[in-house]
């Protein structure tokens, strides 16, 4: 069962089955949710950015949209795939487009396979450390629906894995790591876990009942809110650490980033404390309405990256 910005806009189960796959590009672009690309892409941006230090020509920018596109239409559509059986089971996601007939699992093996081979076909194009990269790349991605059968932490999986878009922008420009990329990728991986948490909250009686490991239903709700607040701690400080970058010799070559990212980040750290506010007053879908802005957190760096770099 997929947690997360994929379902964020998962409705009730049909009243019936669908009387066929309906192979239409809408249905397509709603089995990946691609409106949600605004949880990864902008941060895959910012990492390029910062890589370049300003704009790093249009090749790169094209190769790194068809990289993060198409791995996490991969990672979606193998998603959706592997926990089919779970979704259906699901009041909550058996309207989604495997459990109700609208496609079928060989549809998402194929939009899966498609795309990897655009995250494959830009990560060749780029460097050699992407394409050294690749085969941890699609691994991690594949395997994030499984270790919820195994582990609480299948969150912190999660994290890591979407996290590495960030680092991913900044290997596809220097075709090496340095440290403002590990920072940003700390951030976003712990960001990440933290709403992944959040949703959990939605499914705790199924996954207790059908053995579908997350913090709240393996650690108790009330331990899920402080594990969704120190994760943001570590994500907001990350974040900062980003912002506040500055020579350090060879191994840190950024000059710090304008006032204008320390504003975003403030923004950004005001909207996680709006989460975790909600999330000790309510511990159904009503978390949700804070929960949704994190759609516009991915964007506001981007926002303030860019000022950032232009204003310094």
């Amino acid at each position: 069962m997929a947690r997360g910005p994929a379902g964020a806009a998962d409705g009730a189960a049909p009243a019936a089955r669908a009387a066929g796959p309906r192979r239409d590009l809408g249905t397509f672009l709603s089995l990946v949710k691609i409106e949600h690309s605004l949880f990864a892409l902008p941060y895959a941006y910012v990492g390029m950015l910062l890589a370049a230090d300003g704009w790093p020509g249009w090749r790169a920018f094209l190769l790194v949209t068809l990289a993060m596109v198409g791995a996490r239409t991969a990672a979606m559509a193998a998603n959706r795939v592997i926990d089919a059986r779970l979704d259906a089971l699901n009041p909550r996601t058996a309207g989604r487009e495997i459990p109700s007939g609208r496609l079928t699992r060989w549809d998402g093996v194929v939009v899966a396979l498609l795309g990897a081979a655009a995250l494959v076909v830009a990560g060749a194009a780029l460097n050699r450390l992407t394409l050294a990269l690749l085969p941890v790349a699609l691994a991690f991605l594949i395997a994030y629906p499984y270790t919820k059968r195994f582990t609480w932490a299948c969150h912190l999986w999660l994290g890591v894995t979407i996290g590495a878009a960030a680092a991913g922008g900044y290997i596809a420009v220097t075709g090496q790591f340095h440290l403002v990329a590990v920072l940003l990728w700390a951030a976003v991986a712990a960001w990440v876990a933290g709403f992944d948490v959040i949703y959990a909250f939605l499914d705790v009686p199924f996954d207790r009942a059908h053995g579908v490991h997350s913090v709240p239903a393996d650690l108790g709700e009330g331990r899920a809110v402080g594990v969704v607040a120190v994760l943001y701690a570590v994500a907001a400080l990350a974040l900062l650490g980003v912002g506040l970058s500055t020579r350090l010799g060879a191994t840190w070559p950024h000059e710090p980033l304008g006032v204008a990212f320390l504003v975003a980040w403030a923004v950004v750290v005001g909207f996680l404390l709006q989460q975790v506010r909600a999330l000790r007053r309510y511990r159904d879908a009503r978390a949700l309405d804070a929960f949704n802005v994190n759609l516009v957190l991915g964007p506001l760096v981007l926002l303030g990256t860019v000022l950032g770099l232009a204003w310094r």
